[in-house]
């Protein structure tokens, strides 16, 4: 089942890459609660992981739609791109605002997997996706810049070199507005991990290598600041809408992967002298998560277009999103229920896709936070929060 007619070639490769990579793998990566190293270090050594970092800074200079593509390949070949693709979406910011000496700095060593950037520090405990009300303070001092506070749900940061950072540099109270005074930093891990900086793992129901992050007066240098102070909502939410354009290409790979399981399923399956394929029970289901896969599919592309385009693809980035995790849910729901019992069986791997499909139901954004900026920046009706 293949629809794509964009970026073939790389669609091509990643499908040959993740046939190194079958079932077993992933569920025994599941099943240990382990990162898959491996397929990580296979993705960075096809430059893959790196698609995104100009050609000038060593990477493969492709973009945004090209990201998507891989990530979705992986996706439908069964297997889980949460374990690396924070590199790609937390890109953007550093593109797009990052200094020249950042940039130097940083990109080379990360398009030759020198360095990883996995890390993303937003979400804190109190505050949820309340972004503006984040408690995590950056003080400057001198020539550098004094970290305190707390982030959860900050995956990979057990696997990563780098984070990228959002703290408040300026009270709230002082700020003019409530989204000003918020920076953002790239922070090297490696210096400060263990001393000023504290990972504690996360255990949840599907393999995220997910964790909670300590700040106690963590040390970074001036330097480490991106674009200018007090800014970095606005760079955040550049980069945001990346993430959401990228997530959605993910559900748009799982549902793919559920409708050809259950397919696949119902044309072997025998009961009652006949394939269940054959019942229109077990066919409508199927057949209506793959027109609302399609349709998904269609506005992740106009998103795609749209931030490519250099346009504000805030609206088309969230409906993608939500149209998209939608429809990965729609078809792990029509899989499970096709395969009946073998479904809850491990090694079908629908019950590891089924979990894992559900998490983009409420991250990186909830559906009902999506709802509610089409009502209000979309629609024009009142603020409900």
């Amino acid at each position: 089942m293949r629809y794509e007619v964009d970026h073939v070639e790389i669609r091509d490769a990643i499908t040959k890459l993740c046939e190194a990579f079958d079932g077993s793998y992933w569920r025994d990566c599941d099943s240990a609660s382990r990162y898959p190293s491996e397929f990580v270090n296979a993705l960075t050594k096809g430059g893959y992981l790196s698609a995104l970092i100009p050609e000038e800074f060593g990477g493969l200079g492709l973009p945004l739609s090209a990201g998507a593509a891989i990530l979705e390949e992986i996706h439908h070949s069964g297997g889980n791109a949460a374990a690396c693709h924070a590199q790609m979406y937390t890109m953007g910011t550093v593109l797009r605002h990052g200094s020249q000496a950042q940039k130097q700095k940083y990109l080379p060593k990360i398009a030759s997997g020198e360095l990883r950037l996995q890390a993303f520090g937003v979400t804190e405990p109190t505050s949820g996706t309340d972004t503006t009300n984040l408690r995590t303070t950056a003080r400057k001092e001198g020539g550098a810049y004094v970290v305190n506070g707390q982030k959860i749900w900050t995956s990979r940061a057990e696997h990563s070199d780098l984070m990228l950072l959002l703290a408040r540099t300026t009270p709230k109270e002082q700020a003019s507005k409530k989204t000003d005074g918020l920076s953002v930093f790239l922070v090297d891990m490696r210096e400060v991990r263990g001393t000023s900086l504290t990972i504690r793992p996360i255990k949840t129901m599907m393999n995220h290598a997910t964790t909670e992050v300590f700040f106690d007066n963590m040390i970074i240098p001036e330097d480490a600041l991106v674009g200018e102070e007090g800014q970095g909502f606005r760079y955040i939410l550049s980069g945001m809408n990346a993430e959401r354009l990228l997530i959605a290409a993910e559900c748009i790979g799982d549902a793919k992967w559920f409708i050809e399981k259950a397919t696949n399923y119902a044309a072997e399956r025998n009961v009652f002298k006949r394939p269940i394929g054959q019942n229109q029970g077990v066919q409508f289901p199927i057949a209506r998560a793959y027109a609302n896969m399609r349709a998904a599919e269609l506005m992740v592309r106009e998103g795609l277009r749209l931030y490519e385009a250099g346009g504000t693809s805030g609206e088309e980035a969230n409906l993608a999103k939500l149209l998209a995790a939608d429809a990965s849910w729609e078809a792990a729901e029509a899989c499970l229920q096709t395969h009946g019992g073998f479904g809850f069986a491990q090694e079908y791997d629908v019950e590891r896709k089924y979990r894992e499909a559900r998490l983009y139901q409420v991250a990186p954004i909830s559906t009902n936070l999506i709802l509610s900026y089409i009502a209000e920046h979309v629609l024009g009706m009142a603020r409900s929060y």
